[in-house]
């Protein structure tokens, strides 16, 4: 059996230099479909009130050519 240690890891920067944006896009481009998918689930569902639906309305399908 292996023992796991954990890392204290701390990042300081001024605010203005930390290039959070960068650092968040490859985070979640580095995460598989289906956990994107299902984070951006969980987020939506946050916002909606209990028994509420999403709306899909505004969802534009495109046809990819093959």
């Amino acid at each position: 059996m292996q023992v796991r240690k954990i890392a204290l890891v701390v990042r300081k920067v001024m605010l203005k230099e930390a290039n959070d944006e960068e650092r968040d896009l490859q985070y979640w481009l580095n995460k598989p479909v289906k956990e994107r998918a299902a984070a951006v689930t969980y987020l939506i569902a946050q916002s909606l009130a209990k028994g509420q639906r999403m709306d899909k309305t505004v969802v534009v399908k495109k046809n990819l050519k093959s």
